[in-house]
């Protein structure tokens, strides 16, 4: 964002004219460009997060359906969800535009937390919908990607479908790298373990913090799971609306 300044051009008056050619009163100079006055500076436009929500388009779906993120027995079709697009802060500290998709349900509320999060300064690494990482949860975390619907294929950690958060498009992970969950599979934290302990830093989640605070304060929880699940909020386990 970058502010406009203006100067204002100055009139010179020249010595002879000043005095005056017989002694008399300083008189302004004849002939010569007009005088100008400054112009009035143009307010900057504040940056907004400018969330908006709308159905999911054809050609979003049809990547979806085809990386396998809905897929036969999930719970939520595209009619049920909706891709919202909100302004946040980058690891840069530049304003990006990222997308989500959740349940219709669930939008107004979402698109509320990151319009809060954005006016408050709380960064993300990226955040882009599951299909842009082929519907692998593990890619998306390793890619630090800030990711919400998500029907996962078997062989992903996975609760039962029509239980999932994630299938029902109620449930968002946050800045992943910087906030991982400890698989059960492996018992380790996953993407990485850097801040499985560290829990201090740029996009790091905390009770109390800034992110806490904006999901909590709309009933949305956090770590809803039986492990440590530092990126996870959602609405209720098995899924359901927002209460």
């Amino acid at each position: 964002m970058s502010t406009t300044t203006t100067s204002t051009p100055s009139t010179t008056v020249s010595a002879s004219s000043a005095s005056g050619t017989s002694g008399g009163a300083a008189t302004a100079p004849t002939g010569g460009p007009a005088p100008t006055q400054a112009a009035t500076p143009r307010p900057v436009p504040r940056v907004t997060a400018n969330a908006v929500i709308r159905p999911v388009p054809a050609s979003q779906w049809a990547r979806i359906v085809a990386v396998g993120a809905w897929h036969a027995g999930c719970p939520v079709g595209r009619a049920g969800l909706r891709r919202v697009e909100v302004g946040f802060h980058g690891f840069d500290g530049r304003v990006h535009r990222g997308v989500l998709v959740v349940n219709a349900d669930v939008a107004t509320s979402v698109a509320a937390v990151f319009t809060e999060l954005f006016d408050r300064g709380f960064p993300i690494r990226r955040m882009l919908p599951i299909e842009a990482n082929r519907g692998d949860d593990n890619a998306s975390m390793a890619a630090d990607n800030t990711s919400a619907y998500n029907c996962r294929r078997s062989g992903q950690a996975n609760a039962p479908a029509t239980r999932s958060p994630h299938a029902n498009g109620r449930a968002v992970d946050v800045n992943p790298y910087e906030n991982p969950w400890i698989d059960p599979r492996c018992q380790c934290f996953q993407p990485a373990s850097r801040y499985g302990k560290q829990r201090s830093g740029t996009g790091v989640i905390v009770k109390g913090g800034v992110a806490w605070t904006a999901f909590t304060k709309r009933h949305w929880i956090w770590q809803d799971s039986a492990t440590i699940d530092y990126q996870h909020f959602d609405t209720g386990y098995p899924s359901r609306p927002l209460r």
